[in-house]
């Protein structure tokens, strides 16, 4: 196990409570291999680092942009605290030396892997909210994650690829995108939903998520490329 004050030194908080970090970076795939862990895993945290990550957020985009809209501030929130950009920052705070897995999730790779380390991002903030109050997630949210605020506004990364899917299927074809739930597969706590996309009766692409509305996003993305519209993130 590496030495977590390196993390510490990362993040720029020293836990008072290191137990409150430990378990912050431990996945359930670990605690099933390593029984005897006297910690329990992550996702507790996760539910409440979740919680706080979306006020803190809110409370700083409502002072910050008086101008904008109610549905201008949840795309921007939405943008700023999705799996991706959560998985960059993680990785670029080094969490990947740190994450507790089971030898089979330490071979994930892709859009798993970003799933673990988005969802260790929120752990660890509810692990700083326990630890050390509001006001340290507040400042450890401001340094590491609204940073990236200035570039999905200048990008115009707020705006998800179903809703330019439906903007371009609705102008050049005239009808909206529908969705449906082809396969799920995996554990209840981590089950994997293959969605398909549909322009009319027509199945244009699919796509995979932890979530359905995570499959409904990717699928999405999947359609822009394969019609050839302007898509987010598309490569």
């Amino acid at each position: 196990m590496n030495d977590f004050s390196l993390l510490e030194n990362n993040i720029g908080i020293v836990f008072k409570n290191k137990d409150l970090l430990l378990q912050a970076f431990c996945h359930r795939s670990y605690i099933n291999e390593n029984p005897d862990f006297l910690l329990g895993h992550n996702e507790r945290m996760e539910f409440l680092g979740d919680a706080v990550l979306e006020l803190t957020v809110t409370e700083y985009l409502y002072k910050n942009y008086p101008d904008k809209t109610e549905g201008d501030l949840t795309s921007l929130r939405a943008a700023l605290v999705n799996t991706k950009i959560l998985s960059e920052t993680s990785e670029e705070l080094g969490f990947n030396d740190f994450i507790l897995l089971s030898k089979g999730e330490n071979r994930e790779v892709g859009k798993s892997k970003q799933s673990i380390l988005a969802n260790t991002f929120e752990s660890l903030v509810g692990a700083i909210y326990l630890d050390q109050g509001y006001n340290s997630c507040n400042e450890f949210i401001n340094n590491n994650l609204i940073t990236k605020l200035p570039n999905i506004i200048k990008f115009g990364l707020d705006k998800d690829n179903k809703s330019r899917l439906q903007e371009e299927a609705q102008r050049i074809l005239g009808v909206t995108p529908t969705y449906s739930v082809l396969a799920e597969e995996g554990p209840d706590h981590r089950k994997n939903f293959t969605v398909g996309v549909f322009l009319g009766d027509n199945l244009v692409a699919r796509g995979n998520g932890f979530s359905k509305q995570a499959g409904e996003e990717d699928a999405a993305g999947e359609a822009l490329k394969v019609k050839g519209w302007p898509c987010k993130d598309c490569n």
